[in-house]
C-alpha cells in the first residue's frame, strides 16, 4: 500500500484538545518530527483536519 510523509511545521500551543490529539495520532507531538503512514481515507482527515500544522512531504 502507498505510504504518505508527514511533517509537523506549526506548534500544538493554544490549538484545541482535538487538535492536540490528532496530532498524536498522527505520530506527531514535535516540531519538525516526521511520521510515515499509510494513505488511507482515515489519515487523509486526520491530516485535513490539522492541515494548518503539518507538511505533507510526499
Amino acid at each position: 500500500m502507498a505510504t504518505i510523509k508527514i511533517k509537523q511545521t506549526g506548534s500544538p500551543i493554544r490549538r484545541t484538545g482535538d487538535q492536540r490529539a490528532t496530532l498524536i495520532g498522527l505520530g506527531l507531538n514535535k516540531m519538525h518530527r516526521v511520521s510515515e503512514l499509510e494513505d488511507t481515507p482515515e489519515v487523509r482527515g486526520m491530516i485535513r483536519k490539522v492541515q494548518h500544522m503539518v507538511e505533507v512531504q510526499g
